[in-house]
């Protein structure tokens, strides 16, 4: 079923997103990785198996998450439908300055990644996934607008999804999507914090109020703001 979580604060940004994930692990996955962003800096980390053997990468490098100024992530588990568990084909996925995670299948993601690659983009992995991030590309190259490139992405696909992405063109942003597979999008307890999960196990005690968000629901967060592309209903949590 695979997992996404997502986080925009002050809090651990590596912290909230690993955690999240092992909340998630009952979805069943076969590798798992996390983005963080900050402005034009960003670090990413893939693992085959277990959270552990992700949470093990990052302690390895030398990067001080600890104390890092990173404050947007996305991270995500994978359970392998296109393409074998590897590190290539784990979320998220990137293109030239932005990143993806995603739920589901996109069905039309043959034709759509041949149009893409006859206009120049490459691709990594054997994923479906992938074409996301570069079809966003596509059009941001074009408009230089990250919303109406994100809208005009998810009009494209075909099949069932969830999405998150984070650009670098728009580096306090995270835009996403729910069309057939579950999304949750929650303000934290603390000031100007954003969650978002497939189920509210990783919000549970870090959100104050949720949105499970209708099919076809889209929108972008920042610290500051929530805008969604249709009315949503909150629901208060304990």
């Amino acid at each position: 079923m695979c997992g996404i979580v997502g986080y925009i604060g002050k809090q651990n940004v590596c912290d909230i997103l690993i955690n999240g994930l092992r909340e998630l692990e009952y979805r069943g996955y076969d590798s798992a990785g996390i983005a963080l962003l900050y402005d034009n800096d960003i670090e990413i980390f893939k693992a085959v198996g277990k959270i552990d053997n992700l949470a093990n990468k990052i302690d390895e490098s030398k990067i001080n998450i600890q104390n890092s100024k990173f404050n947007i992530g996305i991270g995500h588990t994978r359970w392998a439908t296109h393409g074998k568990p590897t590190k290539l084909n784990a979320h998220p996925h990137f293109g030239a300055y932005s990143y993806v995670v995603h739920n589901g299948i996109i069905e039309n993601y043959k034709e759509l990644k041949k149009e893409l690659e006859n206009a120049g983009h490459n691709f990594i992995s054997q994923t479906d996934t992938e074409v996301i991030v570069h079809l966003f590309e596509y059009y941001f190259n074009d408009t230089n607008d990250a919303k109406m490139s994100f809208n005009k992405t998810i009009a494209k696909l075909k099949g069932a999804y969830s999405i998150l992405l984070i650009t670098k063109s728009c580096p306090d942003t995270i835009f996403f999507v729910k069309h057939g597979s579950p999304m949750a999008v929650a303000y934290g307890k603390n000031k100007n914090e954003v969650f978002f999960a497939s189920s509210d196990a990783p919000l549970i005690g870090f959100a104050s109020k949720v949105v499970y968000l209708e099919d076809g629901i889209s929108g972008v967060a920042t610290k500051d703001s929530l805008e969604f592309s249709n009315e949503v209903k909150w629901t208060t949590l304990p």
